[in-house]
């Protein structure tokens, strides 16, 4: 049985539960948010744009046990409850001071390509269509 990682202490099938409210003040705040995940800590913003949810993830410190997967399966598990279309992933991972070169082969073997941003930076980027049979 692999081993559960929690969120900010929260297990993911805890954070689906919260309301709507609590999540919109604690994670969709339109702001950049430090979370922890397992042993890495995070740096990301996490925003619903036009049928979508996007996850950008500037800097994840620590980690390596599997804290990408977890947040993959619950942005996934979030975007087809809210009937949203896909999950836009932008990881930047080029121009960290020091540079993780697993998580770039990780997110390279992953699909993710570079692409330039709204903002104009470029990021790895990827988009995951929701499957339909996960839209309750």
């Amino acid at each position: 049985m692999s081993k559960v990682i929690s969120i900010e202490g929260y297990t993911p099938e805890q954070i689906l539960a919260l309301s709507e409210e609590q999540l919109d003040a604690f994670v969709f705040c339109d702001e950049p948010i430090i979370l922890r995940a397992g042993t890495a800590e995070i740096l990301g913003e996490f925003r619903i744009y036009q049928d979508h949810l996007e996850v950008e993830l500037a800097q994840i410190e620590g980690g390596g046990e599997g804290v990408l997967p977890t947040l993959w399966l619950l942005a996934e598990r979030y975007a087809a409850r809210k009937k949203l279309s896909h999950v836009d992933w932008f990881v930047h991972a080029l121009t960290c001071a020091k540079p993780n070169l697993k998580l770039k082969r990780v997110l390279e073997r992953k699909g993710f390509t570079i692409e330039l941003m709204r903002s104009g930076t470029e990021a790895y980027f990827y988009r995951h269509k929701v499957p339909e049979h996960s839209k309750v």
